[in-house]
Order: C-alpha cells, then structure tokens, then sequence
C-alpha cells in the first residue's frame, strides 16, 4: 500500500469560504438562519448536512444543540440538549424528528450508569440506560431518544454534528486508523477506535476532550467522525472542512485504473445487460422471497458500481464486508459475490453459480449466527443477501419495499467508497463478526423492528396497470397504491400515464433513500407508454416493470376503446379490425408477454381484465364492442386455464362509468342523450352533461346508484386480494344492478 506523508497539516483546521469547498457543498445562508428561532436553525443545520450524501447517509448520523428553555411549570431556565431522536433523517428532519432532554438529568445518569453491576456487559448496560432517557425529558416531548444521545450530552461544547462521510469512515476503516487520522487532521482531531454507539462512548469522548480541551473532533474508529464547536455555523463548516480535508487527502493517492487492483472483467454492453436483467430479476426475486414476504429490487449498473464489480480485487473485499455499522444494517455483514465471467459464461452458468452462491450464503449467515447469539439474542432473521454483485452487470439491492431496497443500495455504494479511499491510502478492515452481529441484533434494533405497523396487504406486491392514465385504470392504480402496492402506470399516453404515476408518488411518499436517475431508482410508481396492439410495444413495457422493482405479481388490463358506429348503424371493416385489436388481442398480448415473468418468478399472481356487462347484454348500436367484450370475457377463463395454478384470472365487467373515462368524450355524451331522448342544452358543460347521462343509467339498476371508478377499483382490488384466492375463471359484474345481465 502507498504510505502517506507523515508531516501534520499546517493549513487552517476550518474554513468558511464556500468556493474552497470540492468535495462537499457548503450551502448555509445566513439570511435564512438569522430568522429561525435556535431549534430551527439546528432543523436548517441538520436539513443541510442530510441533504449531501457525502455527509451522511440516508437515516444515518446525529446533530444536537444545547439550548436555554424554560421549564413548562416553575418558569425557570433549564439547559436542554435536542438531538435528533431515534429514527428519521437528516435531509428531512423536522423539529418533530428531534428529542429534548434536560441536561442535569442527564448528567445524574453518570452515576446510574457507573454503579451497574452489569456495566460491563455492553448490550445490558446500554440497554438500561436507554431505558432511563424518558426520565430524562424536556417538556414531554413524545420523541424517542436515539442510542447516540451521550455522544452528544457529554461534549461540552453546545452544538455537536455526528456524521457518517466515506472518505473519514476511508480513514476510520483503515488498518492504521490512528496514524492516519493524525497524518490528515493534525492534533486537533483525536481518534478512539470502535466501540458501539452509546453511555460508554458517550463518556470516553467526555475523557478524550477533559484530557485535550483543545480538540474539536474526533475519528471513531471503523463507525465515523463527530466533532463540536460554540457556534452552530461553525459546527456546520468544521465538519465540512474535515470532510473535505480527508477526501482531498485521498484523492492524492487516488490509483486510478489501478483501483481495486484494476479490472478483471469487462462490463456488457447496456442492451445485452437489460437483456440479462430482464432474465434474471424475476427469477432471482422468486428464490430470494419467502412466502407472504416479497421483495423489491434496486439494481445498480453505472460506472463506478461496474468499477468495483469488475475488479481484481471485488472478491476479496466483498467477503471483508462492510465497516460502518450504518451499512451493514441494511447490507447485512456481506454481499452475495458471483464468480461469473461476462464476456465467457452464459445466462445458465450464471443461475448456476447464483443457485450455488446463495445456498453457500445461507449456510454462512446461519454459521455466523450460532457462532455469535447470545443467550437472549432474538431469533435470525432470513439468512439470504440483500446486495448481490454480478461481474459485467452491477450490483442488485433487495428490500421490502423500493425505499427499502434503493437505501440498500445507497449504503452499499457508501461501503464501495469507503473501500476505495481506505484501499488507496492504507488496507481496508471491517468490524469484528461479533461487533457486527452485537449491532445487527441489538435488543433496541429488534425492539424498533417490532414497533413498526402491520404490513397492508399488497405490501410487497407490484401491480402492473395497463390503462392507467384515465378512468378505471387510474382509479385502480391509486387504489392498489393506497393498499401497499407499487405500482407499473402504461398508457398508450405516456403523459398520462406519468401523471398518474406522479400523483400515486405524491399520495403514498416517495419512501426514504435517494432516488438517482434511470427507472430502477423510481419510488412506489414508474409509468411508461404502451400500445398495446403491438407486441414489441408490449414486451418493451413490461421490461421497464421488471427493471423497475424485480418483477410484478399483478396484471390489471383497464385498457380499452369504443369506436362508434356510422350515422346508419354501421361498422366498417377497420372499426371492427380495431376494436378487436384493442379489447381482445391487445389483453392477450400483455397477458402473454406476462406469462414468462410470471414463470421465472413462480410466485401466485392475479391478473384482472376489464372488460363490460355489454359482452353479456347484446344491444343496438354498439355491435363491434358488445362482440369484443364477449370474446375478452372468454378470454379471461381460457387464460384462467391456462396460466393456472400460478395466476388467477378474472374478469371485471362494469355497466357504462360515465365520469372520468376517456370512452365518453362530449360528443359522444350528447349523442347518448339525444339516443335516449334525455333534455340538455348545448351550452352545459362537460360535467353537467355526464352527470345526465350518468343519472339516466343509474335509474336502470335496482340500487339507482350511478356507477364510478371507485366503485371498479374496489373490485378490482377484491379479485387482486386474497379475499378471492379461491376465484379464477370468473366475470365479476359491477353494474349497480342491471338485472339483463344476470347470469341466466
């Protein structure tokens, strides 16, 4: 490894110019914090520091500030320390994210702490302790304290950033930690090697700054940097200066092609690698899902994953795992590495090697797991990686949901750049397993995991919805969102179809993590266009689902189309040709280009066509579309016995839905009224005129309701839903009621 120079920095530890500032954004404007109250201004501080992911990562590091209130009932001034509570992130934390604890209380629990009998048993020390911060509250603030709390307590300075940059954690994961640290930042940044967040390295800090009162920071061996300063400001650009100063540092021995002892294998080229992909991620998402517990995919294939990936030394280091206990929480200890070579091995010997790698990781997590439990350790959780690395293709991230699985593969970009800075200045080490597994099944971590709410239903699920840009389609697509699914919007209007899929995004939340750019890093909701009379349209679209979150489970098919007859009741040969194209052979094509994905995944899924009670009442005018109708109601209970055991197939037949449906543009509505010899003016708006129409076929049904694209979406919902795990083959009317079309 290149050794460092030995000479101490002689520069400014700390620097307020913006412009000298490269490797971190330095972004505080005074204008705006000089009108924030203090609390504001440490939420503006932390927003700052959270919104750089070379500063933090997502969910990841602490700030604090020590501020004067006064107490809710004496009126008295009391010195309180608000610290970002347990769970949340830096970027988007508001006040409500920040606990509030009385100083004096916290400083009593010293002594609480150093006459445990059990202080030297870290998990249940800690864990009483933490069980003592609510006593310690300012003001009943409901916000739990995070496990940090002392590293913040106990500097006596009043403003505290704790954060979690690759290029201090390069140096804190670095075989020669100590040295180093003294090597970038002098002797105003001191060093103490890894111990586990919490009272006891809330105390050592305290002994490191009583036996130098002149540090401003301090490198935490193998976990991150902390450091502290009187002014929040200051704080803020301190830790950026020591950002900058340690990326700097390493930039200077930054090897270049020689990274990661250079390139073994080349990357493929994008089409064939989508190609792979499209292959590979359904069938990889079936042996990586249990049951009832589905996963989604994040995959990553730009330049600097494939860099590692590809490279000599990926083996190596991807078994050495990662280092900051942020990562491997998410990462676990290690990722899944594939012996594959791209350029010389096919698609079969990369399942194979897949198929031998995860059964080899499984056997290796449950060793790990009975080597390192304790007595009380709670039960493993599911032994299968949650980061596989494919030479030529990149890195696949899984999680329960898209936030889950994109933050996966955030903190495993963070990990690669951590290895890369710490294997450019020195030699990477991780975290002892047993460290490692005290963190991964701490009793405070499976507490949190068992506070979280109940999974909805479709949780896990993705529900591909053809047809979702206006009408039904739309509606079924909000409400599958608003049950846990996510969501694949295609339309053959691809605005239409972003649109829908924006508003699915801004109604459900776009979930923790940083989306990045490309269709794998989209949030709950992706879109794309369609047409569905095409194959290659189609097969295009469905690949963008795959790509997007893994795989899908649910098929809704909402697209459809009326092509009026002539004045005389006529239907040419190409309106006839049409209709058919769209409402029968266009739900075959998407359900047939579905039946692989379906196959290489071989988990149950649903697929649901929207069809009409038309294709079971013949009438006048509407010949092409009653016949078309009829034919996709066949076509449901043939693919019912085709695609079965795997897939249920039903179908969903309404009476006319008037409202928010592309099939009754303004003409075709004032043609219908004079058809049926309903009064309106010519001057009435749109609105108005549907809600005649509307009424009129309300007033045929028994129930004299009108019929909505809630009221579809609700049943498609229920054929989607395990409340119809037992119906396949099945035409399920949601027609208020018209008695014609009762099954006779």
């Amino acid at each position: 490894m290149p050794t460092p120079p030995q000479t101490p920095p002689t520069r400014p530890l700390v620097t307020s110019d913006p412009a000298s500032f490269h490797h971190v954004n330095h972004a505080w404007d005074d204008a705006i914090a000089s009108r924030l109250s203090p609390v504001e201004r440490l939420v503006y501080r932390s927003n700052l520091l959270g919104s750089d992911q070379r500063i933090t990562n997502t969910g990841g590091g602490n700030t604090s500030s020590k501020i004067s209130e006064r107490d809710p009932i004496s009126g008295s001034p009391v010195d309180v320390v608000w610290v970002k509570g347990s769970g949340g992130d830096l970027r988007t934390a508001t006040k409500a994210n920040f606990a509030s604890l009385e100083m004096p209380k916290l400083t009593a629990l010293k002594h609480v702490y150093a006459a445990m009998p059990e202080r030297g048993l870290k998990s249940a020390a800690e864990d009483r302790m933490v069980d003592l911060y609510p006593h310690c509250t300012f003001n009943l603030n409901p916000r739990a304290s995070s496990i940090d709390t002392p590293l913040h307590a106990f500097v006596p300075a009043r403003h505290v950033d704790h954060t979690h940059p690759n290029a201090v954690i390069a140096i804190a994961a670095s075989r020669r930690s100590r040295e180093l640290t003294v090597e970038v930042f002098g002797e105003e940044i001191g060093w103490v090697p890894w111990m586990r967040p919490g009272f006891e390295l809330g105390l050592r800090l305290e002994e490191e700054i009583r036996a130098n009162p002149n540090l401003k920071g301090v490198v935490m061996g193998q976990h991150g940097l902390i450091n502290w300063a009187d002014g929040d400001r200051e704080c803020y650009e301190l830790t950026l200066s020591l950002i900058e100063r340690a990326a700097r540092f390493i930039d200077a021995q930054n090897p270049g092609e020689r990274a990661f002892g250079g390139a073994r294998y080349e990357s493929l080229a994008p089409e064939q690698r989508d190609d792979l992909l499209v292959e590979m991620l359904p069938w990889l998402r079936g042996r990586l899902s249990q049951p009832n517990q589905r996963i989604i995919a994040t995959t990553q294939c730009d330049e600097p994953m494939l860099r590692f990936v590809n490279s000599v030394d990926a083996p190596r280091l991807a078994e050495v795992g990662t280092s900051c206990p942020d990562h491997f929480l998410r990462t676990k200890i290690k990722p899944l590495y594939v012996a594959w070579n791209p350029q010389r091995d096919s698609i079969d010997t990369l399942k194979g090697a897949l198929e031998a790698g995860l059964a080899a990781y499984r056997a290796d997590y449950a060793a790990y797991y009975n080597r390192c439990r304790r007595a009380d350790s709670p039960p493993m959780r599911d032994p299968s990686p949650t980061v596989i690395l494919i030479p030529g293709v990149g890195m696949i991230a899984w999680g329960k949901n898209k936030s889950e699985s994109r933050v996966t593969a955030e903190f495993y970009n963070c990990a690669v750049e951590v290895m890369a800075g710490a294997e450019a200045i020195d030699e990477y080490i991780a975290l002892p397993q047993q460290e490692a597994f005290d963190i991964e099944y701490w009793r405070l971590e499976e507490a949190k995991l068992r506070r979280m709410p109940a999974e909805r239903e479709l949780a896990r699920h993705v529900a591909v919805v053809v047809g979702a840009g206006s009408g039904i389609g739309r509606a079924a697509a909000y409400r599958l969102a608003g049950e846990g699914a996510h969501v694949a919007c295609l339309d053959l209007d691809e605005r239409a179809a972003e649109s829908t899929a924006a508003e699915v995004t801004r109604k459900v939340g776009e979930g923790i993590g940083v989306a990045g750019t490309g269709v794998s890093n989209c949030g709950p909701a992706c879109s794309g266009g369609v047409d569905i009379t095409r194959r290659e349209s189609v097969r295009a679209a469905i690949r963008r689902a795959v790509l997007a979150y893994g795989g899908f489970d649910h098929l809704i098919i909402t697209a459809g189309i009326y092509v009026p007859p002539g004045a005389d009741g006529s239907v040419t040969d190409e309106q006839w040709k049409r209709t058919f194209d769209v409402n029968v052979m266009g739900a075959y094509l998407v359900a047939d280009e579905s039946r692989a994905i379906w196959k290489r995944q071989n988990l149950r899924g649903t697929l649901v066509l929207t069809t009409s009670v038309n294709g079971l009442v013949p009438k006048r005018g509407s010949l092409a579309y009653d016949a078309s109708k009829a034919a996709a109601n066949h076509l449901a209970r043939e693919l019912a016995i085709e695609l079965a055991p795997l897939v249920r197939v039903n179908a969903l037949a309404p009476a006319t839905v008037v409202d928010g449906s592309t099939m009754f543009p303004r003409q075709r509505v004032i043609a219908s009224l004079i058809k049926y010899g309903i009064a309106f003016d010519q001057e009435e708006p749109d609105d108005a005129l549907r809600t005649k129409l509307a009424t009129f076929y309300a007033e045929r049904t028994l129930t004299g309701q009108p019929v909505t694209t809630e009221d579809q979406a609700s049943g498609i919902l229920f054929l989607v839903s395990s409340q119809s795990s037992r119906t396949t083959g099945q035409v399920l009317c949601v027609d208020g009621g018209l008695h014609e079309a009762f099954v006779r």
